[in-house]
């Protein structure tokens, strides 16, 4: 059946929305770095406050999530938060101390830190009991980050840095636009909160707290490397364009691996670990490349890789987080394995690499993190053994089908 012309101006304006979102946030995680470079903040300045995200985050995700719960208008919410986030970026850019800076940043945290998460719920909620799939609106979203990031390098270029308060305001004006054009929601389809009797269950899970381990050593170097991969070609002499067309390179087939990963991977517990051991060996690929890196087009072009890794671990990751953990406890393990990946990884992640950064150099903050995600990729694979060799069973019946080695 056909939907009808209100629906589909509603579908229309969702896309817009989840476009010009995406496309704020890449102006912060790829450039907002040379700013606060030119404000005179060292490498590992600039790592703590990039990794202050993931701090706040702690405290601002329940935080929004329970207020989306209680008043059930999603859109309304996602609104403040837009507001807060435009009104903070202002502040930080006229911010003259950095004290001053830290403390506009920890408040625009707060706001935009679980925007995506809210924003992705909204999005769920306007297609419910549609046959639109989430993967469309999510292609949007990697679009406006792809394109965001080329077309914002030249004009960076062209004028200067400062700039970034005012591309900020107007992409996250559009996107206030958009929300508002959307009608208002019936019900919210709600985020599951983490049930707190759930953790005892996977934290005694020894297989499930390795997995995390694993996970966690392979994410740190991906912090260092979106963290400082900006400041990384700018050293190597290299422009705002070429970081621009390094971070559309990184995103503009992250969605055909997403495809790709659920239209040919089966999920099986061993198929899904022997692909994160693979994955995880190309991120050390990837890290050993950057490190040899001599030229800034070399770095640009290394980051094709981060739609395959990237892209690849994150699906697994989060397809594997479901068969590992029982069913009554999987959103907990969902908020487990989002908390170590985007959260402690993100704060040891910008700590730790612009340490190195700072006193190493960058090739050394990349050659550390070839030896991390060895780690990861040595690991993954000894589970991918223990598990082929019979050492490992499913916690509940349930999930045996799940588990069959396909030969």
């Amino acid at each position: 059946m056909r939907e009808n012309p209100g629906k589909q101006a509603s579908y229309t304006s969702l896309k817009g929305f989840n476009f010009f979102v995406y496309g704020t946030m890449v102006l912060f995680t790829s450039f907002f770095q040379l700013y606060l470079q030119d404000v005179g903040m060292n490498k590992l300045e600039i790592g703590a406050v990039m990794s202050m995200g993931a701090l706040v985050s702690i405290v601002a995700n329940p935080f929004w999530g329970i207020w989306s719960d209680r008043y059930q208008n999603i859109r309304r919410i996602v609104m403040i938060m837009l507001t807060g986030t435009l009104i903070l970026t202002q502040l930080v850019f006229q911010a003259n101390t950095y004290e001053m800076i830290f403390i506009c940043l920890a408040l625009f945290y707060f706001f935009q830190g679980p925007l995506f998460a809210q924003s992705n719920t909204m999005i769920l909620s306007y297609i419910e009991g549609t046959d639109q799939r989430f993967r469309t609106f999510r292609l949007w979203g990697s679009l406006g980050w792809a394109f965001t990031a080329i077309i914002a390098g030249p004009i960076l270029e062209w004028t200067d840095v400062s700039v970034l308060s005012y591309l900020f305001a107007v992409l996250l004006f559009a996107s206030m636009v958009c929300l508002l054009l959307l009608p208002r929601l019936r019900s919210n389809i709600g985020m599951a909160p983490m049930p707190f009797y759930g953790l005892r269950t996977i934290l005694l899970h020894p297989f499930f707290l390795c997995f995390l381990f694993f996970g966690i050593m392979v994410s740190i170097p991906n912090t260092m490397n979106t963290t400082f991969m900006s400041l990384y070609i700018t050293e190597l002499g290299g422009s705002k364009s070429m970081i621009g067309f390094a971070v559309f390179l990184s995103s503009i087939l992250e969605v055909a691996v997403f495809l790709l990963c659920d239209r040919l991977l089966k999920r099986r517990i061993p198929m899904l670990l022997g692909w994160l051991a693979v994955v995880s060996a190309l991120f050390v690929l990837r890290w050993w490349l950057m490190a040899a890196a001599t030229t800034p087009l070399q770095v640009a072009l290394i980051q094709v890789l981060h739609c395959i890794t990237f892209g690849g671990f994150f699906y697994v990751g989060t397809q594997l987080t479901m068969l590992l953990i029982p069913r009554p406890y999987r959103s907990s393990g969902q908020a487990l394995y989002a908390l170590t990946w985007s959260g402690l990884s993100g704060i040891l992640g910008g700590i730790l690499g612009g340490w190195l950064y700072q006193n190493l150099g960058a090739q050394s903050m990349y050659q550390s993190s070839v030896f991390l995600a060895l780690v990861g990729a040595v690991g993954f694979g000894f589970m991918w053994l223990f598990v082929i060799r019979g050492g490992y069973r499913p916690l509940s019946e349930e999930s045996e089908d799940l588990f069959e080695i396909e030969v």
